[in-house]
């Protein structure tokens, strides 16, 4: 990891397979990162405007259920999944790697990461990478999508 706006930043999917190999209580955000985020710590309901009690984050931990399928696809799925986000919410949007506390869930399920510490950024061609792993799978799938909008 090379620093980046005095973050490290994950360079490539294996080197993001390494740390989640190796840190359990990890998570990405998809926004425009720590200092933005880390002044308000929480994140908002978009559909109703209710402030939430941390930051939206997909979790990084490989669940037991996977069993002893690679880790590197469990990192792809992770960020693929939420690809999406850049180009829905805009501008300087990108995933980051954060270590905190559960404070709760959101409306969608996800966990809400307070005391929020981040870590590292990832690089666009990691998620470049995800895809391509994704689209290697036998059934691949496509990234998470509110339809209807």
């Amino acid at each position: 990891m090379r620093a980046s706006d005095g973050m490290p930043v994950v360079r490539s999917l294996d080197e993001l397979t390494g740390l989640v190999r190796r840190h359990r209580g990890l998570y990405v955000r998809w926004s425009r990162g720590p200092g933005t985020d880390l002044a308000e710590v929480s994140s908002t309901d978009e559909l109703t405007g209710v402030p939430l009690p941390g930051l939206s984050a997909s979790p990084l931990d490989v669940e037991a259920w996977w069993a002893d399928r690679p880790v590197r696809v469990w990192a792809a799925r992770r960020l693929h999944d939420y690809a999406h986000l850049p180009h829905d919410k805009g501008p300087g949007v990108r995933p980051w790697v954060l270590t905190g506390r559960e404070a709760g869930r959101g409306p969608d399920n996800e966990p809400l990461v307070a005391d929020a510490r981040p870590l590292c950024w990832i690089a666009p061609d990691v998620i470049e990478e995800a895809r391509k792993e994704v689209e290697r799978q036998e059934r691949p799938w496509g990234p998470l999508r509110r339809g209807g909008r």
